[in-house]
């Protein structure tokens, strides 16, 4: 194979680029990974998504071979569990190149488990993220977490949504817009996994239609990217904490702001739902090395 089609897309530009591949027909490496995400030197983005049959991805394990499945990789070439952006714009792809309706929700996998997208009309998805697991954290913190340009050390939670988070609490917009996320921040106890670390302020909340929601700020340095524009599974992760700090009388309606745009998560019961938009701007082929 010499050259390869893609579609370029994002989810409140956290960008990717992305493979219709329903047989299983490109051999994804890591090496092919890092030269597409690269972005000098090849097309350019966050992460690699590529829509196959679960029956043709190895670690598609426990899914019929016909369920469509979510490869997704991270820009250093590495796999991951899961991608809350990523995951609405796969449901675009599948929706333009698959036909799949949407409207009464798709159930499909990914290396985190099975995730449900749903077409909400006007470009924009919601996807079920499954259930969470808040770290064992009675006094409301289960780590620390260094990061440049932020001092002291600050407490965090840890998050999973069938991939790892850490969230740390910032006093006011000055502190978080002074991370430095170009160096990866260090967690303590360590991840054996690695983690995805989000920086988050309270702004307040406000009454809409009679429900009752809650506004942040994130910023993320994922784990196998750097610093992105938007991360989804951060952005639920970091309403959960701020939920969990707040108290039993907090929203479960959130709207986080992240640099990228505006993404809203809703917590139902031990489970949580992303919304937000997904766009798909560019088709093409590109030559391989």
């Amino acid at each position: 194979m010499t050259t390869l089609a893609f579609t370029k897309g994002h989810g409140t530009k956290n960008d990717f680029v992305l493979l219709f591949d329903e047989r299983g027909e490109i051999d994804l490496t890591p090496d092919l990974v890092r030269f597409l995400c690269d972005r000098r030197g090849g097309i350019g983005g966050d992460g690699i998504i590529r829509a196959v049959r679960a029956g043709a991805v190895a670690d598609a394990r426990g899914f019929d071979a016909s369920t469509w499945f979510m490869d997704y990789w991270n820009s250093d070439g590495s796999t991951s569990e899961m991608c809350g952006n990523g995951a609405r714009v796969f449901a675009a792809l599948l929706e333009r190149d698959a036909g799949v309706d949407l409207r009464g929700g798709l159930t499909f996998g990914t290396r985190g488990g099975a995730r449900t997208a749903t077409a909400l009309g006007g470009g924009r998805y919601s996807v079920s993220m499954g259930e969470f697991r808040l770290g064992d954290a009675p006094d409301g913190f289960d780590s620390e977490v260094a990061a440049r340009g932020l001092d002291p050390v600050r407490p965090a939670l840890s998050v999973n949504l069938g991939n790892p988070h850490n969230v740390v609490a910032l006093a006011h917009v000055g502190e978080l817009d002074s991370v430095d996320l170009s160096v990866a921040p260090v967690v303590h106890p360590v991840p054996p996994n690695g983690t995805n670390v989000e920086f988050v302020v309270t702004l307040g909340g406000e009454v809409l239609e009679g429900v009752e929601r809650g506004r942040i700020r994130m910023r993320v340095h994922e784990r196998g990217s750097g610093e992105t524009m938007s991360c989804g599974t951060g952005a639920c992760a970091a309403a959960l904490a701020v939920r969990f700090w707040a108290g039993s009388d907090a929203p479960d309606v959130w709207d986080v702001e992240v640099p990228g745009g505006l993404v809203t998560v809703r917590v139902v019961g031990t489970r949580v739902i992303l919304e937000g938009p997904a766009e798909l701007v560019a088709d093409g082929t590109v030559t391989l090395p």
